[in-house]
């Protein structure tokens, strides 16, 4: 049976580092404002802050789709704003899985043939036990043969989970996962991510505005005006919406 959870690579460094960010826009805008932050292997990290805080903009520059302004970014222990384009999308494509509010499948491939495509983008052979593995937590088994529209909104998002997960990332980073999901359904994915974390290892990272859906997370990272206001341990679900609403009033 292969090795189980993402690749050991760097064991020893943490799954994603920032330190002293900074991220600058045309105009002057400033989107990031000297933050830093570690994130450690194994951990479920969210990000919540109010509209224009900087949470999306801090995920995009430590998954390495934005180049920082100033500042340096590591993932799996790699330095990568320094890196190329070309190294930095073999790194991501390597290195991170991505899951997306409106789940990003292939409406024309099957959904074995979604899970496995970012090994096919990298031309490696996927790992059957590992699939096999992937496709059994997601709850997928019976759904492999079929086209993205004939499921639903739920499924589409649990496979593109286990699409995230076939690379055996050192870090996932979601983008709102349960954005565009029911009440109900949202509970089931983020339960899902939820013994990823527990069962397998995987470091999960995830922008969230949805106060219920950060609270699944082991730390919460509380953003305003492009810095990281504090970090919160196993917070409520009411404590943070309170921490929010209070920085949407100052």
């Amino acid at each position: 049976m292969a090795e189980h959870g993402p690749t050991p690579t760097a064991r020893q460094a943490p799954a994603v580092a920032l330190r002293d960010v900074t991220k600058v826009y045309p105009g002057g805008v400033r989107a990031l404002d000297g933050v830093s932050v570690t994130v450690e292997r194994g951990a479920f990290v969210a990000i919540m802050g109010p509209s224009g805080s900087g949470k999306s903009t801090l995920m995009h520059c430590a998954a390495g789709l934005d180049t920082p302004t100033g500042g340096s970014v590591s993932v799996d222990g790699v330095a990568i704003d320094g890196l190329n384009e070309t190294r930095r999308t073999e790194l991501r494509r390597e290195r991170v899985g991505f899951v997306f509010q409106s789940y990003n499948l292939v409406p024309s491939l099957s959904v074995a043939d979604n899970i496995t495509l970012p090994l096919r983008l990298a031309g490696r052979a996927p790992d059957h036990d590992w699939v096999r593995l992937l496709v059994e937590r997601v709850g997928l088994g019976g759904r492999l043969g079929h086209r993205p529209a004939e499921l639903s909104g739920g499924q589409q998002q649990r496979a593109a989970i286990a699409r995230a997960l076939v690379t055996r990332p050192a870090v996932v980073f979601g983008d709102e996962p349960t954005g565009a999901l029911d009440l109900k359904t949202a509970r089931e994915v983020l339960a899902l991510l939820r013994d990823l974390v527990s069962g397998l290892g995987q470091t999960v990272v995830m922008v969230t505005h949805d106060p219920a859906a950060a609270a699944r997370a082991d730390q919460v990272l509380v953003m305003a005006d492009g810095r990281l206001r504090e970090t919160l341990h196993r917070p409520t679900a009411t404590e943070l919406a309170h921490r929010i609403t209070t920085l949407e009033s100052e």
